[in-house]
């Protein structure tokens, strides 16, 4: 008698030849890289495995790894020449025979697991190494599939390889009337390669079609959540390295601490970034080894007169008790190059006549006393973003069983990036050196206006995305 399925979630047996990425496409779609054992060689599976794929914590698909078919022309003349001879069984009838036969526990005990597994499944997925020719054995295989009378669904892997032979493997599946196959490279996944998949599947099981939009949906929103997660990390990034600042005086040495110190910093703070990054998308660190950042040209310069500065000393000058002479004194310097002498300046700062001081007043008077402040350059800023947003295009089309270390081409970002002038929120983020959780005084940085920074950063970041 026939086996009917027997689990509540949709069952659904991954199975095909030895080493065509079975379990590569299981690692695949549960984004686990740590799922069963992948080794280029055949055989590495012996045992049945599963996995649940979840939607809101409930199990709404079950995925069986199984054993590669190894022998499956002997088996198939097994069956119809010893096991039936002249009697007459219909598929599935003549696979429980098989079954409940002495060589299922011996000469084709692989098979035998596989196709216990396909009966007790809803449907199966036919993992097809694309590379390889159409020989016979496969054929094979795919009547012995048959025989269980449940959907399959064939799936082509290593499609991006050269050699890859898609127009013949079509040609063949037609033939041995399957007319529904799907695409799906377990190294470098189509972004929509899991939606694509599982609408494909409900063409075939149509009873189970909910079950299945249901999850191409949740793979869809849950996408958009990871990126925009990323996203959020990388703009956090940007607005801590855009607002910190380093203090030293003229002297060489102090000078040359200070640049080592910076530069230090922002490499520590990428590195955090990246390993954030690849823990959002399941990856691990052996992933990507990020390559030390170049940073050179720091700036020297003042940014207490750029726009966003001067609109929040506007703002506190207006409240102070000698605001209308602070004020004059504020625009003589910067259009005067600081040529206002320093004592005016630093005595109406240590008199408290100006309530700017504790912000904006102590860095002039700094200045003034002959301190310079160190920021990151506009192209250090620049090769930040560039670096992450490449490195979240990578693990977005990166599959979970790929075994090769993740290189970047910064070559493939989009000109938005590299050419254009850096969004203006990060201009603004050097006025505001208590952005930064980098400098020890704000390792907690909060504020709204931060908050509002990294939210214009992530929409700047979103709108490329969207229009490619």
């Amino acid at each position: 008698m026939t086996l009917a399925p027997l689990h509540d979630p949709l069952a659904l047996a991954v199975v095909g030849h030895t080493n065509t990425g079975k379990t590569s496409l299981l690692r695949s779609l549960t984004r686990n890289p740590q799922f069963g054992e992948v080794r280029n060689e055949p055989g590495t599976t012996r045992q049945v495995e599963s996995a649940h794929l979840l939607v809101k914590g409930t199990a709404l698909v079950e995925l069986f790894d199984t054993p590669g078919m190894e022998d499956s022309i002997a088996l198939l003349e097994y069956i119809d020449e010893q096991l039936l001879n002249t009697q007459k069984l219909d598929g599935p009838d003549a696979i429980d025979k098989f079954l409940q036969s002495p060589e299922s526990t011996r000469q084709f005990e692989q098979e035998a697991r596989v196709l216990r597994a396909l009966l007790q499944c809803h449907a199966g997925l036919y993992v097809i190494d694309a590379r390889t020719p159409v020989l016979a054995k496969y054929k094979d295989e795919l009547e012995l599939l048959a025989r269980c009378a449940r959907p399959l669904l064939p799936v082509l892997n290593f499609t991006h390889d050269p050699g890859a032979k898609l127009d013949t493997w079509r040609t063949a599946l037609r033939r041995l009337g399957l007319h529904v196959t799907v695409e799906f490279d377990t190294v470098a996944p189509a972004l929509n390669g899991e939606t694509e998949l599982y609408n494909k599947l409900a063409l075939l099981l149509d009873q189970h079609a909910g079950t299945l939009n249901a999850l191409s949906e949740n793979i869809l929103e849950q996408r958009h959540e990871r990126r925009q997660d990323a996203y959020r990390l990388v703009a956090e990034l940007v607005i801590d390295s855009a607002a910190l600042r380093l203090s030293s005086t003229n002297a060489p040495e102090a000078l040359k601490q200070a640049t080592q110190q910076l530069r230090h910093t922002i490499r520590q703070r990428e590195q955090h970034c990246v390993q954030a990054l690849l823990l959002c998308y399941n990856f691990d660190h052996t992933t990507f080894a990020a390559h030390e950042l170049p940073l050179e040209g720091e700036r020297w310069e003042m940014d207490l007169f750029h726009p966003e500065a001067l609109k929040e000393m506007g703002i506190q000058l207006g409240k102070g008790v000698a605001a209308g002479a602070m004020a004059g004194a504020t625009i003589d310097a910067i259009t005067a190059g600081v040529t206002l002498g320093a004592g005016t300046l630093i005595g109406a700062a240590a008199g408290g006549l100006w309530q700017g001081a504790d912000s904006w007043g102590k860095r002039l008077v700094n200045r003034l006393r002959g301190h310079q402040e160190l920021t990151v350059d506009d192209h250090v800023l620049r090769l930040l973003i560039v670096r992450q947003l490449t490195l979240i295009q990578a693990l977005e089309q990166r599959g979970h069983a790929a075994q090769h270390p993740l290189t970047l081409d910064l070559s493939e970002v989009s000109a938005h990036y590299r050419e254009e002038k850096l969004p203006e929120i990060v201009y603004s983020a050097r006025a505001h050196p208590e952005w930064s959780t980098l400098a020890e005084s704000n390792a907690q940085a909060t504020s709204r206006n931060r908050e509002m920074a990294i939210q214009a950063l992530i929409m700047s970041f979103s709108k490329p995305a969207s229009d490619s």
